[in-house]
């Protein structure tokens, strides 16, 4: 069993300006100083968290996924995050899992923000999507779906080792994304990376970050300090993982369930 190396890139995001965006963290991404399996980027990374979907949305063979193609090619790297999308008649707050040879996989958000009528601009994602690395597997998903613990239970049916978060998640509720991380940690026995922007957007909305890499256990391994741009990069390691999920089998006694989409 191998480890997993991933970087974190904590960074602010210009308002609905997806070139400046694109041109920013290429400048971060290719600052990472040692090798990584998995660049992981802010949601919405391009434009920001905006509505304005009709004029910020790009198809699937659009330019930023060209950029996220020839990224994950240049570093040997998969580059995830989210962005806008349009197919056929629909919006979808879109995490790509782009692969260095180009091949990738998507998430669409399953749980939109109502507080901000995302609802009334994209559709729903109806599928959990798992992502194989380097003999990993990875959950990825997005923002507010931190809230609904039912949707990332690891069960017989989900399985997987690493769960990823990336947000754009205000500063006037990080104590809830702080607790909520380390929660989905403990209940879920695996690895949690939060990925969140920084700065001030076009709402008046300020972002302090607070991503962070959280072992099975719940204890920090990587804090970001907040409100600074920054990059951290930590290595995982799977052995201890399922060493602990070997002596402490709390999922044996979990409740049976579906979701019902």
């Amino acid at each position: 069993m191998s480890d997993l190396t991933l970087s974190l890139v904590q960074s602010t995001l210009y308002w609905e300006a997806p070139e400046k965006n694109r041109n920013h963290l290429e400048e971060k991404i290719l600052s990472i100083d040692q090798p990584t399996d998995l660049v992981i980027l802010p949601e919405m990374f391009n434009t920001g968290f905006s509505m304005n979907a009709k004029d910020l949305a790009e198809p699937m063979n659009g330019v930023t996924m060209e950029w996220m193609h020839r990224l994950a090619e240049k570093t040997m790297a998969v580059i995830t995050g989210s962005i806008i999308i349009k197919e056929e008649n629909n919006y979808f707050n879109r995490l790509i899992w782009m692969l260095p040879n180009g091949s990738y996989n998507h998430y669409d958000k399953r749980h939109l923000f109502t507080l901000a009528q995302e609802e009334k601009t994209f559709s729903a994602g109806n599928h959990q999507w798992i992502m194989p690395l380097n003999g990993w597997l990875i959950f990825p998903l997005i923002c507010y779906d931190l809230r609904f613990p039912v949707f990332s239970r690891r069960n017989k049916t989900l399985e997987y080792d690493l769960l990823i978060y990336v947000a754009n998640w205000p500063e006037r509720r990080k104590k809830a994304w702080n607790q909520l991380l380390i929660a989905r940690a403990i209940e879920n026995q695996c690895y949690v990376a939060g990925v969140n922007r920084v700065g001030i957007d076009g709402n008046e909305i300020n972002y302090s970050g607070n991503s962070a890499i959280i072992d099975f256990k719940g204890d920090l391994l990587s804090e970001l300090q907040p409100n600074v741009e920054m990059c951290s990069t930590v290595t995982l390691n799977k052995p201890e993982l399922m060493k602990f999920r070997s002596q402490y089998p709390f999922g044996n006694d979990a409740d049976n369930f579906t979701i019902n989409y």
